[in-house]
């Protein structure tokens, strides 16, 4: 692949990964816990991978021909956010907790998988943009130019993502107050971008 193409896509990815979102959200709750950045963002970066494949194995196009399995992707990914928000406003993270069996480091690993394997405007984004930086003449096949645009999009998540959980920490270590006012206004976000799916949905099956 060209560099002024991956170069291109990498900027694309920066800044759409910029945008807060339930992926920040779920960073902020992991750097206000024990041991838990590495194996959320871990988690996160796995659900990323899952879509890359996804996309390069065609199984996209399957879900642009039959557009009911988004709506059920849509559904599940929204009961799960309202679930794991409403689950982090009842029990907000603070920099002084222990680690419970609640927040062994493959449950993170789980939960980070379902937020962004989950997300259908992930897997959305990434239908639409990744085939875009592709070349049918490029020496590479279509399908590993997409696992390479993948590996970068991945990469720019684990920087940001890393960035936000460990800043989170930094700053709120010596402040349990504001870090458990923070843990809940992240699971408020998760319970919006929730809300959003939902709401999305009921508007376009009410114009159809």
């Amino acid at each position: 692949m060209s560099a002024a193409l991956l170069l291109a896509f990498w900027a694309v990815s920066i800044s759409l990964v910029l945008v807060p979102g339930a992926d920040w959200a779920y960073a902020i709750a992991a750097g206000l816990r024990e041991r838990a950045i590495a194996p959320a963002i871990a988690g996160m970066l796995l659900g990323y991978l899952a879509i890359t494949l996804v996309v390069a194995a065609g199984v996209g196009a399957l879900v642009t021909r039959h557009p009911e399995l988004l709506t059920l992707m849509s559904l599940a990914g929204a009961a799960y956010l309202l679930w794991l928000g409403a689950q982090v406003i009842r029990h907000p993270a603070v920099p002084e907790a222990g680690q419970g069996a609640a927040d062994r480091p493959r449950d993170w690993v789980r939960r980070g998988f379902l937020v962004s394997g989950m997300n259908p405007k992930a897997l959305l984004l990434m239908l639409a943009l990744l085939p875009q930086f592709t070349r049918a003449q490029a020496p590479w096949a279509v399908e590993l130019q997409i696992g390479a645009l993948g590996l970068v999009q991945m990469l720019n998540c684990a920087v940001v993502y890393s960035l936000v959980a460990v800043a989170s920490r930094l700053v709120l270590r010596t402040r349990p107050a504001a870090a458990r006012r923070v843990s809940r206004l992240s699971g408020v976000a998760m319970i919006a971008v929730a809300v959003l799916l939902l709401a999305e949905q009921l508007a376009r099956h009410a114009c159809l």
